[in-house]
């Protein structure tokens, strides 16, 4: 009887990946003499995964099929990315239980080049659980100055409540803060087991009342398209319109632009609060765009 195709490119995989890990990438003894395989040998995959020999051999032969937690083990062993562990276990026809590890968000440069180019439009990218990643200058001078706002601090939502500021930037401030609230909660529902999303709600349930009912309420929304009015404390009532682009590449990346109808009063603020920013750009600080 012939083997399920998908055993016998698990196996292959898992030859080519052992390949590419030497016994110092593993942080095992190199051992004397010449080795007769590349990388690493099948005994030694087995021990970093804690199985036996003779079991790992019968994985790797598609002879057996290996459990989900085995399937981990295995991965941890041969240090394989998540697009990699993905993949192990989809020829296996398992589910991983353990929660992919999140890196820290960068913004990607062609957004970023993109945003800087707006030089008249107010453009943030955000990111997972709402966090700011970078903005142009006009952004900072509409909203606020995000690279006053700590790295760890710097998210929308988190903004919105503790910043009073945004109270009286925003004329109907109740308003913005539900739907964020709910677009936060949207959030959660991609990455419910995301420790830092836990630890902002929780920081800000205990900070704000208002942000714990509403909360509570399980009211959801998506990052899209909506208007907002803002009383500018330098050029007065801004009525905009905003947008957001998603990265095709990459769906927690969303560049989020404000715009306003051409002749509007608002349209014309605008203009005169980029001529203002552009007069100080020499002196802004080169982090504007940090994540």
């Amino acid at each position: 009887m012939s083997r399920d195709p998908k055993q016998n490119e698990l196996g292959t995989f898992l030859k080519a990946r052992r390949a590419e890990l030497s016994p110092r990438d593993a942080l095992l003894p190199e051992g004397v003499g010449a080795r007769r395989v590349a990388g690493l040998r099948r005994e030694e995959v087995a021990q970093l995964a804690s199985i036996s020999t003779d079991y790992y051999t019968r994985i790797e032969q598609g002879r057996i099929q290996a459990s989900a937690p085995v399937l981990g083990q295995l991965a941890d062993a041969l240090q394989l990315d998540e697009d990699q562990r993905r993949y192990l276990f989809s020829l296996a026809g398992k589910t991983s239980t353990r929660t992919p590890r999140q890196s820290i968000q960068k913004v990607k440069p062609q957004l970023r080049r993109l945003m800087d180019d707006l030089s008249a439009t107010p453009a943030i990218v955000m990111g997972r659980r709402m966090d700011v990643l970078a903005w142009n200058r006009l952004a900072a001078a509409m909203i606020t100055d995000f690279g006053q706002v700590p790295a760890k601090h710097r998210n929308y939502v988190r903004i919105l409540f503790t910043d009073p500021a945004m109270r009286t930037l925003y004329q109907d401030w109740e308003s913005v803060a539900k739907t964020a609230v709910a677009q936060l909660r949207m959030q959660a529902a991609k990455n419910p087991a995301d420790p830092r999303l836990t630890a902002l709600v929780g920081e800000l349930s205990v900070h704000d009342p208002q942000f714990a009912q509403w909360w509570a309420a399980r009211n959801v929304a998506s990052l899209s398209t909506g208007t907002k009015t803002l009383v500018h404390p330098m050029v007065g009532e801004l009525v905009l319109d905003w947008d957001t682009l998603a990265d095709v590449a990459d769906a927690d990346q969303q560049l989020v632009v404000w715009t306003a109808a051409p002749d509007s009063a608002t349209h014309e603020a605008l203009r005169i609060l980029a001529s203002w920013t552009a007069a100080d750009s020499a002196n802004a600080p080169s982090e504007r765009t940090q994540s």
